[in-house]
């Protein structure tokens, strides 16, 4: 496949072969050209967990310090009598049968969380096999399923990102845009990292932490010095 020429003055910038240091990284990642659209920085690693393993799947949040800079959209399943606390504390969707018949026959997925009271997840657990796989089940692992939905609702808007281990043993995020500042994504990336290192099983031995490169949409990887 045939790369750009911004691509190929992207590749000049970080070698191959090196592991740097988090704010080697980002020095490297906003020197390089970028696209015309705000580019996202991504954080991809590859664990030493097995995903076969129920006690070594990987899953967790992190609320980022500088957020996402997008809009967080929030979808919520709730009682009726916490519709009112909801919608006052942001959620842009709440959720019913209806809604539920929207997802599972149209595919509708106009919403980043998805977050559900317990009394609810009988009726949200049809969503199972739809959402599960695009990360937007509600999970108390995640803390998206919960009684306090205003405070769920509010940690989303603010920049909280759930992750999971993929079939491959590999996690991919997105923390920031490339128009934050150098300190902003290094904080973001390190406060992923942290969180990562945080929710490893202790049945996993040997390197947790594989490898972990950091990238922009559409730029080379750059590879972090980073163990665990």
């Amino acid at each position: 496949m045939r790369k750009s020429k911004r691509y190929n003055e992207a590749l000049t910038k970080r070698d191959e072969d090196k592991k740097y240091s988090v704010d080697e990284a980002v020095k490297i990642l906003k020197s390089m050209p970028h696209a015309k659209f705000d580019e996202t920085l991504e954080v991809s690693t590859k664990l030493g967990a097995d995903p076969k393993q129920s006690d070594q799947m990987i899953r967790g949040s992190v609320v980022l310090p500088n957020g996402t800079g997008k809009t967080v959209k929030v979808l919520v399943f709730c009682e009726s009598e916490k519709e009112k606390e909801a919608k006052e504390a942001g959620a842009d969707h709440i959720g019913s049968e209806s809604v539920i018949d929207k997802i599972l026959k149209e595919g509708w997925t106009d919403f980043d969380c998805c977050i559900s009271t317990p009394a609810m997840m009988r009726m949200v657990s049809k969503l199972g096999k739809f959402l599960g796989p695009r990360g937007l089940m509600p999970s108390p692992k995640t803390g998206t399923v919960t009684e306090n939905v205003a405070y769920a609702i509010k940690e989303a808007k603010r920049g909280k990102i759930d992750f999971r281990m993929d079939k491959l043993g590999c996690v991919h995020v997105g923390v920031g845009k490339i128009s934050f500042t150098e300190e902003a994504l290094k904080e973001n990336v390190q406060a992923f990292v942290d969180a990562l290192i945080a929710v490893r099983p202790q049945s996993v031995k040997g390197d947790y932490l594989k490898s972990i490169y950091i990238s922009t949409t559409i730029s080379p990887s750059v590879r972090l010095n980073i163990t665990a």
